[in-house]
């Protein structure tokens, strides 16, 4: 398969772990976050832990945009669904995401509430179209990613004066938070396997002050298992140098400006938010966007007057810990026991990207044999 096969090839991969081994210092541990929950379900699904030395370790980072929304804006959506005449439409894996008090946004649905699954932010403005008697809003996450398609769908319902569409913006910006989680020094790392896909819209240059700043090197890689074990070879060996620069080995993707139109498109319609609770982080500074003045017809939060919500976590669940590379999955009691995919208690078990739902796919039994 062209542009696939040629990334899975585990000729090349040994040859890159050899590389690893002989280059990787015995005397040091080399602790790698990897940003990006996609890099985390690569990892393990194809064994790229087990071509690794004992002493180069991978440390599971936030980088995944339903595991680090807080429990308060999903208690807040579900609130201004069962107490306004809305249909409320988002993304697949945040409806199962545990809010307060055991809720979630698939347990406010099946009380009644019209919450709907939707593939894109198109596809909320289609449903607004649909249904003109309607208020229809659409819940947004994600990191800049999916902040772009976002921003294209408001400049279109503000060019058609829909009157009955409007956005619960939740977008997050990751330089921040990555800033944030160096600054704490919990997690003691020694780099970072940069997020790729966020990378092609901010680009390259965009990480250079959170490596200045910290002193540590930054790798952005691709999601095949080459580009990972490629990645960390790069890592460790800038790390062996006592070098901290940003390095592109998803060159295929990534430039270093990143994608302009997207940027402009997303400073025309968001600006920086002054404060946003993150789960696990806490509440940081321009670490999110709301939707600019001249779209405030659009924003849901002042339409319907939502108002934040402080929602604990689940008692036991360790996911705030896992989120800030603290804990691995398997070190959560609740891990595998209470919480599963199929009856998950935290974020990171529910999404496709959380790094307890890569643990449990991929590598729960390696945990136990470990143990053992």
């Amino acid at each position: 398969m062209k542009f696939v096969d040629e990334y899975r090839d585990g000729d090349v991969a040994q040859l890159l772990a050899r590389l690893i081994r002989q280059e990787a210092k015995p005397d040091r541990n080399y602790r790698l976050m990897e940003f990006c929950g996609g890099h985390t379900h690569a990892i393990f699904r194809f064994g790229i832990v087990d071509l690794m030395p004992d002493n180069v370790r991978f440390i599971h980072g936030p980088g995944c945009p339903v595991c680090v929304l807080p429990a308060g804006r999903i208690e807040a959506a579900i609130k201004l669904v069962e107490e306004n005449d809305v249909i409320l439409c988002t993304y697949a894996d945040l409806m199962r995401v545990p809010a307060g008090k055991r809720d979630s946004l698939q347990k406010a649905k099946a009380r009644g509430g019209d919450i709907r699954m939707v593939y894109s932010a198109t596809d909320a403005l289609a449903i607004a179209q649909a249904n003109r008697e309607k208020q229809v809003v659409f819940f947004a996450i994600g990191f800049e990613t999916t902040t772009p398609p976002t921003a294209a769908v408001l400049k279109i319902a503000n060019a058609m004066q829909l009157t009955n569409f409007s956005v619960f913006c939740n977008h997050v910006e990751t330089p921040p938070a990555m800033m944030h989680i160096l600054s704490a020094g919990e997690a003691k790392i020694d780099g970072i396997l940069g997020p790729s896909h966020v990378s092609t819209i901010i680009g390259s240059q965009a990480y250079a002050d959170c490596c200045d700043k910290y002193r540590v090197p930054l790798v952005i890689a691709g999601f095949e298992p080459l580009d990972v074990i490629q990645s960390v070879l790069m890592l460790v060996r800038q790390i062996n140098a006592g070098e901290a620069s940003v390095e592109n080995q998803y060159t295929r993707a990534v430039s270093k400006g990143g994608n302009k139109k997207a940027q402009s498109l997303m400073a025309e319609v968001f600006e920086q938010r002054p404060l946003f609770e993150w789960r696990g982080l806490g509440v940081l500074p321009e670490s999110a966007v709301q939707i600019r003045s001249e779209f405030a017809d659009f924003d849901a939060e002042k339409r319907f007057g939502m108002q934040a919500i402080a929602t604990a976590d689940i008692k036991g669940c360790i996911c705030p810990a896992v989120l800030r590379g603290m804990n691995n999955p398997d070190e959560c009691k609740l891990f595998g026991t209470a919480c599963t995919p199929e009856d998950p208690k935290g974020a990171c078990m529910v999404s496709s990207e959380g790094a307890c739902a890569a643990y449990y796919s991929y590598g729960r039994y390696r945990a136990a044999e470990s143990k053992a």
